[in-house]
């Protein structure tokens, strides 16, 4: 027997009856179908929500519709909205990935041509030596030739650029300072290599500009290459200047204590490896006292990378310097 869809259930009055209508949209049916729970599977609510009015259909023990008085019924967005949604949620962090990729990669082709033009526009250095040579005569030097003594080369690479033998002219490091320095309102933080200074020394005149440091850079680059790092220390230990007139470490070695460089011992090599960083103000003749305070930093840099033991570093400190007691008192030395 065919009953209608509107002739009322067992207990129950018609659709029609109840205020219902014939089809509910999809979104209100879905609400009302996840409100008509029953009465275990309810979710637990505050005590201190509003009032609710909780509607029994006869004839259906166990089954309730709660309806908050003051909160709307619950809607349920459909697939092609959900669908929607994350397409649009997505799109932003794929236009911000593409655009880092974009300036990444500006970037790096920016560098890459700013170091070629470099490169071109610097000169070669081929004629290091001769430039060393030349710098000498000029300064009145003696002969430059000449191993570097052991101390005195790990402690200027210990005080003056202690990834010497690891970077190639340039220091990641010491570059980063030098950039952030004056971005935080202080001074020069140094950060030059051993390779910069020298190519300062020869084919910059010692001038500093901004465009010169640039230079300085490229060309630390090409010496690096072009040259041992033995080689590099003997050039720069033979160009820079170390107070009193004396350029290059023969003339200094020579007239601050009488001997060339071969027959310095361990405290005259210690402290002459910290004059380069000031020679006027670390002058041992006029500036005994600041003299010995550098060379205690020095030596306190051969300690830290372990180089001397904290011992060795004081039985440096208290050897005696015969330090000459005027400037020029041994213009030669054999």
């Amino acid at each position: 027997m065919t009953r209608s869809s509107d002739a009322p259930r067992t207990g129950q009055p018609p659709r029609a009856q109840r205020g219902y209508p014939r089809s509910l949209p999809r979104r209100v049916t879905t609400a009302r179908a996840e409100m008509a729970l029953p009465v275990h599977d309810q979710p637990s609510t505050p005590s201190d929500l509003p009032d609710r009015q909780t509607l029994s259909p006869a004839g259906q023990p166990g089954f309730a519709e709660v309806r908050p008085a003051s909160l709307p019924p619950k809607v349920v967005p459909t697939w092609s909205e959900v669908r929607l949604y994350g397409q649009s949620s997505s799109r932003p962090r794929r236009r911000w990935r593409r655009r880092a990729l974009i300036t990444l990669v500006s970037l790096l082709l920016s560098g890459a041509l700013t170091v070629t033009a470099l490169m071109l526009l610097t000169p070669g250095v081929s004629d290091a030596e001769a430039r060393v040579h030349a710098s000498a005569a000029a300064h009145g030097a003696t002969d430059p030739g000449g191993q570097v003594p052991a101390l005195f080369a790990q402690s200027l690479v210990a005080t003056e650029d202690s990834r010497f033998f690891s970077h190639h002219g340039i220091d990641s490091l010491g570059v980063l300072r030098a950039v952030s320095g004056p971005l935080r309102g202080g001074g020069d933080p140094g950060g030059s290599t051993l390779d910069q200074q020298l190519a300062k020394q020869l084919y910059t005149g010692g001038q500093g500009s901004a465009w010169d440091k640039v230079v300085q850079v490229s060309l630390a680059v090409k010496l690096d290459a072009a040259y041992s790092k033995q080689q590099i220390l003997e050039m720069y230990a033979a160009t820079v200047y170390f107070g009193n007139g004396y350029y290059g470490l023969a003339a200094a070695a020579c007239g601050y204590f009488g001997v060339p460089p071969a027959r310095l011992n361990d405290a005259q090599s210690t402290l002459l490896a910290g004059l380069p960083q000031a020679p006027s103000a670390y002058d041992p003749v006029t500036h005994l006292s600041l003299a010995r305070s550098r060379q205690r930093h020095v030596l306190d840099r051969l300690v830290a990378v372990h180089t001397l033991t904290a011992a060795q570093a004081d039985a440096v400190f208290s050897s005696p310097l015969h330090l000459a007691t005027t400037a020029g008192a041994n213009p030669t030395c054999r």
